[in-house]
């Protein structure tokens, strides 16, 4: 019994290692709480002094707005006017600024769209040049064809003093020579015995000779008449009419039986028959 009583006391290590675990645990917590208290003083001082700059700042708005309001009071007494008469007239600055404003974004605007007119123009502008250039270039051409198409056509001599002219042999080569523009042509078909109105003059089929192609005409002109007897295909068949005594020629150029078609051709300031005008 003796000797259980003087055998040391032992303690297991993990009842110490728990010891230490909980003593740390409180100094961390001591330390955290510190932290904290810390924070909460600066933010609580923080806090008072918002309160009281916020303070501060209300009474300087008192100020402020007890000396406009002395500064409006005695503005009004100078101008004669009450406190009504201030509020209209500064609602009324306050809609001449408005309307100011909205005359500034309507003139700005209407600048916008002015300029994109202008583009617009511009654009349209550049296009006609270039379709001005395409026809240019398309009437360059259309003269060329037209001196060639004329270098084809054939001159004969016609019965009147040898005077050579230009003929057309049918009706394309007449559109050819019409293109030339120096004279008018009046197209006709005559059958025999018939006496026919073309341009200013009359005309009348004698007989026509489809094998020979040739035919005898009668032509009448200021009340005169001239015949053209064995006249041949493509022949140009020359006289003077008019007061100015102008040169017309006919040119026949197709003959069937008892039939010719042709054209009158006449300087472009002759006169015109009276159903033209």
């Amino acid at each position: 019994m003796s000797e259980l009583n003087n055998t040391p006391r032992t303690y297991s290590g993990a009842l110490l290692a728990a010891i230490a675990v909980a003593l740390l645990g409180a100094l961390g917590g001591l330390i955290w709480s510190a932290t904290l208290s810390s924070r909460l003083s600066t933010q609580q001082v923080e806090l008072t002094d918002a309160k009281q700059q916020n303070v501060k700042l209300a009474a300087e708005l008192r100020e402020t707005n007890a000396r406009l309001q002395v500064a409006t009071d005695e503005l009004g007494k100078s101008l004669g006017l009450t406190q009504k008469q201030m509020d209209a007239r500064a609602q009324e600055i306050i809609r001449r600024e408005a309307a100011q404003e909205a005359n500034s974004k309507r003139l700005e605007s209407a600048q916008q769209q002015t300029a994109q007119q202008v583009n617009a123009v511009s654009s349209e502008v550049s296009n006609v040049k270039t379709d001005v250039g395409g026809v240019k270039s398309d009437v360059a051409k259309t003269q060329s064809d037209l001196a060639n198409a004329i270098s084809k056509l054939t001159s004969m001599q016609g019965d009147l003093n040898g005077h050579s002219s230009l003929i057309a042999r049918n009706h394309d080569e007449l559109e050819t020579l019409k293109h030339k523009g120096d004279r008018t042509y009046y197209e006709f078909t005559l059958a025999k015995g018939q006496k026919k109105p073309v341009g200013t003059v009359s005309l009348t089929l004698k007989n026509a000779n489809s094998k020979k192609n040739t035919f005898n005409l009668e032509v009448t002109s200021d009340d005169k008449t001239v015949s053209k007897n064995n006249k041949g295909l493509y022949e140009p068949l020359q006289f003077y009419s008019g007061k100015e005594q102008m040169l017309f020629e006919i040119v026949v150029n197709a003959v069937s039986k008892n039939q010719v078609i042709g054209y009158l051709s006449v300087p472009k300031n002759a006169p015109v028959p009276a159903t033209a005008q």
